[in-house]
């Protein structure tokens, strides 16, 4: 090695010491590369020490750092970058590359060389090297140098090996600290108890003066928790100004961190202010994320220090491991109706978008309903009250004053043909017809007793007397036969209950029973005044008995009467209606229920606005 080099005039106790302090290097690549360039360059005698490595993609080899002597001279460098691929795919493939970098030299005298030697990394996936531009060397001291700058080529190893070392330390206190908060937090049953807990976990192991966590709610963030303290008022001056250090938070979905460091590209005027206020050296915000959706943030305070590199990242992993535990408990802790909600919600965001979610489903659902309401024509029907109606009723009437024997029926009775329904008292009519007899077998003997004596005149009074008692006999036994009342039809006892009037008198001609025939029935509805155009005609529809509202039965419109009738301050028309098919044994005249008349079909917006487009019609008109 050349005596025309000042760093080759150092001692190599010095070298060796720095050789060894490189090996326990704690500081970052950008600061170690520099100082192992400087070391590799001085051991070797070197103007100019570069870095460089091969790309596992394309092959090709890339310049990392250099460290170069003031007043090299250009012209050696030139020969040296000419010469570095070459040497560095000879070095790749050998470990080590000679070259004397100037042909033409006498011998004896110094040239310049380049020296290659390949580095010993902790990946073995690696090919890296140290090139180095030897400006005055001795051929023969080639070999020499080469072992020198070999013996320094495990540094790096030691270097990233010490590294990977301290960087496991660092992860296992990071993960010590995110497992005892993790922990604490999973503890809690209750959504308040675990934000309380994770701020006051924070808060101890972190050294902060104040922790607070605030969730995105309706838009805005909503303080959910201060550390070590269990209740606040939401409308504090304080809760405030954390909110709203919280949002510039959250508008950036970014953590911000007050004082900035160099280079610091996001807004943090709301942090630096918040800072002021509370005489707090240090104040972060970290953003808490489910599926990459900010949720909520966790706002830490320090009186004294800052926050370092570790500590941020400690809180970034503390984040992401108890965001979905929260958010969990949150949901859990609420009634039914908002968990429900929300769950609509979060399914309706999975196809509808991440924002204004409601939004969008309002106006799918608003525009999916006005499509059905014009699309959709179902059958329109008017709807009326109806009575079940007999087409033949009749009363029973005393046939002869007289008095109640026997009552058969009740109302609510079906009788036959021919059935007794009540019976008259028949005692006095018996009297009359044996008096009656009597009274003809007395005047048939004076008629046939004057005949003989040959009296035309007594014969023909007794003959007279005998018509009229003949007269008389007959009408009695036609009571007789009229003594036993009967239904002259198959009906139903609508009106008539004389079972408390057995033996009473009755007068000829009072009505005692009212009967209603029940295999000729139809229905009368009463269709409103507003609704009757519509069923002009029309032929159908259903009716539905109040007392078995579940059974329908079809009808068949059959006439419309042409003239209203009021009731109840409206005017309806009655409409009669066949039903088709047997009555039921069931039915009775009188009973009532609702009838819809099939009117044809008509789109749902009209169904459901015609009486207000109607109203508004007539309230309009002038």
């Amino acid at each position: 090695m050349s005596s025309n080099n000042p760093d080759a005039a150092q001692t190599p106790p010095s070298l060796a010491e720095e050789a060894a302090s490189l090996r326990q290097f704690n500081g970052a690549p950008p600061e170690f590369w520099p100082t192992f360039l400087k070391l590799c360059g001085q051991v070797g005698g070197a103007a100019r020490a570069v870095l460089i490595r091969k790309d596992n993609e394309d092959g090709r080899w890339k310049q990392l750092a250099e460290w170069t002597l003031p007043e090299t001279s250009a012209a050696g460098l030139a020969l040296f970058r000419n010469a570095l691929l070459s040497m560095a795919d000879e070095c790749g493939t050998a470990g080590v590359s000679k070259r004397i970098l100037a042909q033409d030299a006498k011998a004896g005298t110094s040239v310049p060389a380049g020296l290659a030697v390949k580095l010993v990394l902790a990946s073995t996936q690696e090919v890296c090297l140290v090139a180095l531009f030897l400006p005055n060397a001795q051929p023969a001291e080639l070999d020499a140098i080469a072992l020198r700058v070999q013996l320094l080529a495990d540094i790096p190893k030691s270097y990233q090996e010490l590294g990977q070392s301290r960087q496991a330390r660092t992860d296992v206190e990071k993960l010590a600290i995110v497992l005892d908060t993790l922990a604490e937090v999973n503890a809690q049953t209750h959504y308040a108890a675990s934000v309380l807990a994770l701020c006051n976990s924070l808060a101890t192991r972190l050294q902060c003066t104040r922790v607070s966590l605030g969730w995105f709610e309706g838009g805005f963030i909503k303080l959910q928790g201060i550390s070590r303290t269990e209740r606040f008022d939401a409308k504090m001056e304080a809760v405030v100004a954390i909110e709203k250090v919280m949002e510039e938070s959250l508008d950036q979905d970014d953590e911000i961190v007050w004082p900035s460091p160099e280079h610091y590209a996001l807004v943090n005027r709301d942090h630096a202010a918040f800072a002021k206020e509370n005489d707090s050296s240090t104040v972060c915000s970290i953003p808490l994320r489910i599926s990459n959706k900010v949720v909520a943030v966790v706002t830490l305070e320090r009186a004294e220090g800052t926050f370092s590199l570790m500590e941020l990242q400690q809180l970034r992993l503390v984040g992401d491991q108890v965001v979905n535990r929260l958010s969990d408990l949150k949901r859990r802790n609420r009634w039914v109706g908002a968990r429900l909600a929300e769950d609509m919600r979060e399914k309706f965001a999975g196809f509808m978008g991440p924002e204004h979610t409601w939004m969008k489903v309002t106006g799918a659902a608003i525009a999916i309903v006005l499509l059905l309401l014009f699309l959709i024509r179902p059958n329109y029907r008017v709807e009326a009250n109806y009575i079940l109606r007999s087409e033949e009723v009749r009363y029973v009437s005393a046939p002869f004053n007289g008095y109640l024997e026997e009552v058969m029926v009740r109302p609510g009775d079906t009788v036959k043909a021919g059935q007794v329904v009540l019976r008259l008292n028949r005692d006095d009519l018996l009297l009359e017809e044996a008096a009656a007899s009597a009274e003809m077998s007395r005047y048939q003997r004076e008629s046939e007793k004057a005949r003989a004596a040959n009296q035309l005149a007594e014969m023909r009074v007794a003959q007279s007397q005998l018509e009229e008692t003949k007269a008389r006999l007959s009408l009695v036994r036609y009571r007789l036969q009229r003594a036993e009342i009967k239904a002259p039809f198959d009906a139903v006892v609508v009106e008539g209950d004389l079972r408390n009037r057995v033996g009473a008198p009755v007068e000829q001609g009072e009505a005692l029973f009212r009967l209603a025939r029940t295999d000729r029935l139809y229905v009368e509805a009463e269709v409103n005044e507003r609704d009757v155009h519509e069923v002009l005609n029309k032929d159908t529809g259903e009716i539905a008995f109040v007392s078995q509202p579940d059974k329908r039965f079809p009808v068949k419109i059959e006439r419309l009467e042409p003239a209203a009738t009021a009731k109840e301050g409206k005017n309806v028309f009655l409409v009669r209606c066949q039903v088709e098919g047997q009555p039921e044994d069931w039915w009775r005249p009188g009973m009532s229920g609702i009838c819809k008349l099939n009117v044809g079909n008509r789109s749902l917006i009209w169904i459901l606005t015609h009486r207000t487009v109607d109203f508004l019609r007539m309230w309009l008109w002038w």
